[in-house]
């Protein structure tokens, strides 16, 4: 057992801030909390935190490109069609050398742990060997992954030199891919069946990995409606929405997650919301690649389960609590408008907003729950994955001042503006990875 002395803020729901303060947590071996006890209840304790340091549950990327991440801030002044192929598929592809992964890989991990990433959701490469090591590298590091080999097999969609051979070729290697990550026998990584997106696979690959995913029991992820350009590629090739073709597929179950969807409609979020799976909002990428902002406040209020993403490197930042901060500013736009030549009463989608506790939320209980994790809030019967800011760490712009800030300002102020610099300590499954 293992006791931790300090204040916690969370958010056990999206319109609630819950501050602990000055509290003991119990965890046990496999890194369960098994109590939460007043400070003042006299328990021996073996850390005290002390009055500086803020413990928040650990934040939870659900949509990242592992191997986008050397060209992370780069080439974003392209369309998605042809960022992809100028820009990405080269770089992919040269992460299927196992030296090149052995340097990129380690390097990623431990930066996302820096920023409290302690659960990333991962589209690795075609290669069943390196996304077999970015598995290995979560499990060595100490953060909690969900590890996708990616599928993509269509002629037209993809490079001759970076796709499947065969539709069979992808599943098969796909079953591999589940089978190596298994065998690992890590408690903290999982593998997760990948299709990159409908334009870069055939019908057979999306008909074969989804049936992977059902008979091996794996979540899925892919891509759904991002952009103008996905969302009517949706509808030229199979006559319906790009979430009605997935389903279709069986791709659309218990918790699948779709990232983006920033062109669904309220059928596409009930049929969604119908299967269980959910939506990694990723709002900084969005405005790069979407040509739409994502609705976060109607999807909320129609119950689909979301989680935000960086989608590294669509999106130019590696921290989710940067995400936060993004999703906020995003939804404004969408409630205001960003036209000033159109009358403001026609400017924008009024009703739109989230705020900074719904987007933490997001980041956080909002992601655990999209996957079936048992994190994302500092509470008995879950895993203690939890990040220490420190707010007297002077090296930012976090700042408490005493007079002036509430708890509800310092939590704004530790969303918005925490980084690396203000981070002591990150726990995943109870121990600490960084310090």
């Amino acid at each position: 057992m293992t006791t931790i002395r300090c204040t916690v803020m969370q958010t056990p729901s999206p319109d609630t801030l819950e501050v602990l303060r000055d509290v003991v947590i119990t965890i046990d071996e496999s890194g369960t909390i098994t109590a939460i006890d007043d400070g003042d209840a006299g328990i021996a304790v073996d850390r005290d935190l002390g009055s500086s340091v803020v413990v928040v549950p650990g934040l939870i990327d659900a949509h990242i490109h592992a191997p986008q991440w050397p060209q992370l801030g780069t080439g974003l002044d392209l369309p998605l069609e042809q960022w992809l192929f100028d820009n990405t598929f080269p770089l992919e592809a040269k992460l299927t050398d196992p030296a090149f992964a052995a340097v990129v890989w380690p390097d990623m991990v431990d930066t996302l742990l820096r920023h409290g990433t302690t659960t990333a959701v991962y589209y690795a490469t075609i290669s069943v060997e390196t996304t077999t090591m970015l598995a290995a590298v979560c499990a060595e590091l100490g953060q909690r992954a969900f590890v996708g080999r990616v599928g993509m097999d269509h002629p037209d969609g993809t490079p001759e030199w970076y796709r499947d051979a065969s539709a069979v070729a992808g599943v098969d290697a796909s079953m591999a891919s589940i089978e190596q990550i298994s065998q690992l026998g890590s408690p903290l990584v999982r593998p997760i069946v990948t299709p990159r997106f409908a334009p870069a696979c055939t019908d057979a690959l999306l008909e074969g990995l989804g049936e992977l995913a059902r008979s091996t029991s794996t979540i899925s992820q892919t891509h759904c409606s991002e952009s103008d350009w996905e969302h009517g590629y949706a509808f030229e090739r199979f006559g319906r929405s790009d979430t009605e073709a997935l389903d279709g597929f069986g791709l659309i179950a218990d918790h699948s997650v779709l990232a983006h969807g920033d062109h669904l409609g309220d059928a596409d979020f009930e049929l969604i919301t119908r299967r269980g799976a959910g939506v990694a909002h990723c709002p900084l990428s969005n405005a790069y690649f979407a040509n739409a902002v994502f609705p976060a406040r109607r999807a909320l209020d129609a119950g689909v389960r979301l989680g935000l993403g960086t989608d590294v490197a669509g999106g130019a930042r590696p921290g989710v609590l940067s995400q936060c901060g993004d999703a906020v500013t995003m939804s404004r736009m969408l409630d205001e408008g960003v036209d000033a030549r159109v009358e403001p009463s026609e400017r924008g989608v009024t009703g739109s907003r989230i705020s900074i506790t719904e987007a933490f939320w997001m980041a956080t209980l909002g992601g655990a729950d999209l996957l079936g994790v048992p994190c994302g809030l500092l509470e008995v019967g879950r895993q203690f994955d939890a990040v220490a800011v420190d707010l007297d760490a002077g090296t930012s712009g976090l700042r408490r001042w005493e007079g002036v800030d509430d708890d509800a300002r310092t939590f704004e102020k530790i969303v918005r503006l925490a980084g690396p610099t203000d981070i002591a300590e990150v726990w995943v499954r109870g121990n600490t990875v960084i310090s």
